[in-house]
């Protein structure tokens, strides 16, 4: 069988499962792809492959064994080829962090522009790191920036000092366990990124079953999914050098964030390639709005 012909053949098969898509693509048949990748051996991100490559049989029994994985697990794909991109980076990942997807990437492809001069960031701050793959990004694009990557979960550190190591990047990213900001002392950063649970009690129980696969306290946050979230924006400015801001994702929490904070002036970003609840702040107005210990 030809590659282009298995792809559709595995992406019917997908389609008629029932499943969902959200863990890195969002179509059967670029999730085919995603699986297929991992067999063949080429980038599922630009689908770069020879459609009339011929596929072994030893290669097509191995396919057909993942899609049935994922079709009776219910596995994200990155889950069962623990492989992830993000940024157009990969990424090791398996279950004991989330699958990389923040619409963040966008951001840090841009390099922030043009609402950040990126030559004046120096030192980057990622919180709520997972995998590392936000950090590792920031590092990449902005290869004159050192950058500190937070999590409470020392499990899932382990994965990102692993990501951090494969990209050759021990000597600017430091992997720090911290709940949030209690590690850090009197460190300050020209950027924070946040990307915390925001998912509230009574969403977590309305997922599909995908997200069942992804370590619970990494998507889960009390009151109303704005807890970690209203925590970071109270104490990020002690963390900012004066002309620092915060990027904060509050994904689809947004309005519930605005309504409690309706005359805060978040800026919220669009993103071509879709996602949303991502805002900025400037440090001036998170000392005006959300007062810290300081």
């Amino acid at each position: 069988m030809i590659l282009e012909d298995l792809i559709n053949y595995e992406a019917g098969r997908l389609g008629r499962a029932n499943l969902f898509y959200g863990h890195g693509t969002d179509n059967p048949l670029d999730e085919a792809c995603y699986l297929i990748a991992a067999v063949i051996g080429f980038d599922p991100v630009y689908s770069q492959y020879d459609p009339e490559l011929e596929v072994t049989g030893e290669q097509q029994d191995a396919i057909r064994q993942l899609v049935d994985k994922r079709i009776t697990t219910r596995k994200p794909a990155a889950y069962l080829v623990h492989k992830a991109w993000f940024a157009g980076l990969e990424f090791y990942v398996d279950e004991t962090v989330l699958v990389p997807r923040s619409p963040v990437a966008e951001l840090i492809e841009e390099r922030f522009s043009p609402w950040i001069e990126a030559g004046s960031v120096r030192r980057m701050l990622d919180i709520g790191t997972g995998s590392g793959c936000i950090a590792i990004a920031c590092a990449r694009y902005f290869d004159h920036a050192r950058v500190d990557a937070v999590d409470i979960d020392a499990v899932a550190l382990k994965v990102a000092r692993r990501n951090v190591e494969a990209h050759g990047l021990t000597d600017r990213v430091r992997v720090i366990q911290s709940d949030l900001f209690a590690a850090l002392g009197n460190n300050r950063y020209d950027l924070i990124i946040a990307n915390p649970p925001y998912v509230s009690n009574e969403e977590m129980q309305e997922l599909p079953m995908e997200y069942n696969h992804e370590p619970a306290s990494a998507l889960q946050s009390a009151d109303e999914g704005l807890q970690h979230a209203i925590a970071i924006l109270h104490a990020a400015a002690d963390h900012l050098h004066d002309n620092g801001r915060l990027v904060l994702e509050t994904g689809h929490s947004w309005p519930r964030l605005t309504a409690r904070y309706p005359d805060v002036p978040f800026f919220w970003f669009e993103f071509e390639r879709g996602g949303e609840g991502v805002c900025m702040l400037e440090k001036t107005e998170l000392q005006q709005w959300f007062p810290g210990e300081s």
